[in-house]
């Protein structure tokens, strides 16, 4: 996606950015400070490391530093879960001989499949770190329904967000659709930054989107495991639904999304529409051929 070293000297220089010497107990000599967060040698005496050593690390050299040198830094720039997995995969990847992850998937295998088709009555579906959907269940496919409806292929949820007009509508909380989408694929390309997929997505976001191009500049990494996402569909109208993000052993790299509703909810009765809606679909693509 960029280069190595300049990835690493801009994450940590916007890590630090944004911690005040009093948020991490220092005394804020003076009111002029020419940085808006903490200075190297502050990161540095907190890390419990030289000033020399930090500002080598801050310039790209992380290939070498021991897993406690990484853990002290990532407590001192109060890094959460998956900013602290981001460094590691940084470091993991900074050496002169990079270990390779295997070949992202673009399948899955017939099992998978059918776990997925025996899912009913819930919107499920299955992706890939890019964000491509590779494999999903009536109701996944009916409640998606205007991000399949896409032309550009493969399916993928975060170029539907940032290069199709119709995500403002479906996503009713579009800006955190958006943060989050960039967010979760800075953080994929830590972990597998050879990803000639992955390095393609990223230009044609970046070439094509503003908005993308703001947020992945900002250099944020987040996880996606469970939350709720709040929808507006063309047929059955606004949508609060739950959703669990889970990893599958058997697929490395491959997510299954499940979405469901609280019994007796509005957004329950209207899944239920939608799968009657589903079902008609079908039956009129039955019909056709």
């Amino acid at each position: 996606m960029t280069d190595a070293r300049a990835e690493i000297r801009e994450f940590l220089t916007s890590r630090r950015a944004r911690i005040t010497p009093e948020e991490a107990g220092l005394p804020a000599y003076g009111g002029n400070r020419r940085v808006s967060g903490l200075r190297r040698e502050e990161v540095a005496m907190l890390t419990g490391v030289s000033v020399d050593y930090y500002v080598r690390l801050e310039r790209g050299n992380l290939a070498g530093a021991s897993e406690s040198v990484l853990d002290a830094l990532a407590r001192t720039l109060r890094l959460d879960g998956a900013e602290r997995q981001y460094l590691f995969d940084l470091a993991r990847n900074a050496g002169p001989v990079r270990a390779r992850r295997e070949k992202v998937s673009t399948d899955v295998r017939p099992a998978i499949r059918q776990v997925l088709d025996a899912m009913a009555d819930a919107p499920a579906w299955v992706r890939n770190g890019r964000h491509d959907i590779l494999a999903a269940n009536r109701m996944g496919r009916a409640l998606y329904s205007p991000v399949f409806d896409d032309p550009r292929r493969p399916v993928n949820t975060t170029r539907f967000t940032y290069l199709n007009p119709a995500a403002r509508e479906f996503w009713r909380d579009y800006d955190q659709i958006a943060d989050d989408a960039a967010a979760m694929l800075r953080l994929e390309a830590g972990r597998n930054p050879h990803d000639e997929g992955l390095i393609r997505l990223v230009g044609e976001l970046s070439t094509q989107s503003e908005v993308f191009r703001q947020r992945w500049a900002s250099r944020d990494v987040k996880y996606h495991r469970s939350g709720r996402k709040r929808l507006h569909h063309p047929v059955v109208g606004d949508l609060d639904l739950d959703y669990e993000s889970m990893e599958l052993p058997s697929e490395p790299g491959l997510v299954m999304n499940v979405y469901t509703a609280p019994a007796g909810s509005p957004t329950a009765d209207a899944l239920a529409l939608l799968a009657s809606w589903a079902a008609s679909q079908e039956d009129l693509v039955s019909l056709e051929a």
